[in-house]
């Protein structure tokens, strides 16, 4: 069975910086390319970022030059790190393949605010 935990979320002052984790037990791991998305309150949950078996990255404009993901096949752990956060940013952030399938994680909360 399928299991994604995110987590590293919280509660950061706008330009602050926040590292989020996901462990997946996916078997073949390595093999997917995984990605995070998030969902801000009333808003459709939405791509940020992405990464592929060979460490080739993928972002939505709204993440470029601030966001970083990377991988860590070994562990079967993806990471997100996030710098400059603006209070745009907030949202529950989620990890899944690309494209996602149907089982997701709880999330982690991002909530930057003065």
């Amino acid at each position: 069975q399928v299991q994604l935990a995110e987590s590293g979320g919280g509660l950061v002052q706008p330009g602050g910086s926040l590292r989020l984790s996901c462990a997946a037990s996916l078997s073949s791991f390595r093999f997917y390319i995984m990605g995070w998305y998030r969902q801000a309150p009333g808003k459709e949950r939405e791509f940020i970022a992405s990464i592929n078996t060979y460490g080739t990255t993928n972002y939505a404009d709204s993440a470029k030059g601030r966001f970083t993901i990377s991988r860590d096949n070994a562990n079967n752990t993806v990471y997100l790190q996030m710098n400059s956060l603006k209070p745009e940013d907030t949202a529950v952030y989620y990890c899944n393949r690309v494209p996602y399938i149907s089982t997701w994680g709880r999330g982690t909360q991002v909530t930057v605010s003065a």
